[in-house]
């Protein structure tokens, strides 16, 4: 599959964002694996502080740096940078003010960490002014050094002011360097180049956030990629007992004579009863899955499933989702 074959043809930032617990984290860095198979450079950024994409990747904690962190499919690199807000707020100083002395200082007398809790509006475009700066910057010969950058983006209840520093910066900047900086982050963020996807999972809190911050994001003017439903657990039963499991309609005589042909014949009263149970809460948790993709169905983007791995995940899964994503088209 070439990169022409994707439903994000042209696109170069990809921000992931989800609800805690959907494992955004996670299908960041398979769309990262995804995006770099083939012999391209794809670099992972990590903007919350929580070492996730170390763990995923079985590596130490990640100095700030980007470093080389897998080998994917066909040959291509992936890279990972986790962002520390401070550093990257030396370097802001630095080259917009040409302060990188004082702002040591000014870490030592915490003025660093005053300034990001009374603005945050200048943290959110330190973090994405990092990001966007990767995606722009280029090799000697002008083409780009990363074929794509993915980031592992702040939960979907805040991304929509997370992405929007013009509007965060506001109140902090007319004109001069945050407001420039902010101008040219936004170029990037606002391109055609750029995509937020949405990690979920077929529940009703997750399905809602995802399709609050979809519409949040459009009525910003800000650019929605495609739904990843993660973690999608298919049926253990046919229809019909399904059906029947839902309604507590099993017949609980079959399920005794078929615990008693599988040799449990100690307590297999017990068994039975157990095994009624776990299949009436699979049925409701089927049925749940159903529902809420028929409501997913009703935003018109991409949309993409990746399976629930049954024996957890580690770095072998986390090549099967990437893998996952390539076969639907999503890199």
């Amino acid at each position: 599959m070439s990169a022409r074959d994707t439903d994000w043809d042209g696109v170069r930032l990809h921000v992931v964002t989800g609800k805690g617990g959907t494992g955004k984290t996670t299908v960041a860095a398979a769309l990262a694996l995804a995006l770099a198979a083939g012999g391209r450079k794809v670099l992972l950024v990590e903007v919350e502080g929580r070492q996730g994409i170390a763990q995923l990747f079985d590596r130490p904690p990640l100095p700030y740096g980007e470093r080389k962190v897998a080998v994917a499919p066909g040959g291509g690199d992936v890279y990972a940078l986790a962002i520390d807000t401070e550093e990257a707020l030396l370097e802001y100083l630095e080259m917009f003010y040409n302060l990188k002395r004082a702002g040591k200082a000014m870490t030592r007398l915490g003025v660093v960490d005053f300034v990001t809790t009374i603005a945050p509006g200048l943290r959110d475009v330190i973090l994405t002014g990092k990001t966007s700066e990767a995606v722009r910057r280029r090799e000697k010969d002008g083409s780009f050094l990363y074929d794509a950058v993915v980031m592992d983006a702040p939960p979907t209840g805040r991304i929509t002011k997370f992405l929007n520093v013009n509007e965060e910066v506001s109140g902090l900047a007319k004109v001069g360097p945050v407001r420039n900086h902010a101008d040219t982050v936004m170029k990037v963020v606002r391109s055609p180049e750029t995509a937020v996807h949405f990690v979920t999972l077929l529940e009703e809190m997750p399905v809602q956030e995802t399709m609050d911050g979809i519409r949040d994001l459009t009525e910003a003017g800000l650019p929605v990629g495609g739904v990843i439903v993660n973690m999608e657990q298919p049926p253990m039963l046919d229809a019909p007992s399904l059906a029947a499991a839902a309604a507590g309609e099993l017949d609980m005589e079959e399920i005794l004579r078929g615990v008693k042909a599988a040799g449990l014949e100690h307590d297999a009263e017990s068994i039975a009863a157990a095994l009624a149970a776990e299949a009436t809460d699979h049925a409701r948790r089927t049925a749940l899955q159903r529902r809420e993709k028929e409501r997913l169905e009703s935003i018109d983007r991409p949309r993409y499933t990746l399976p629930l791995l049954s024996d957890g995940m580690d770095l072998a899964g986390l090549y099967d989702l990437a893998e996952a994503l390539r076969a639907q088209g999503a890199a």
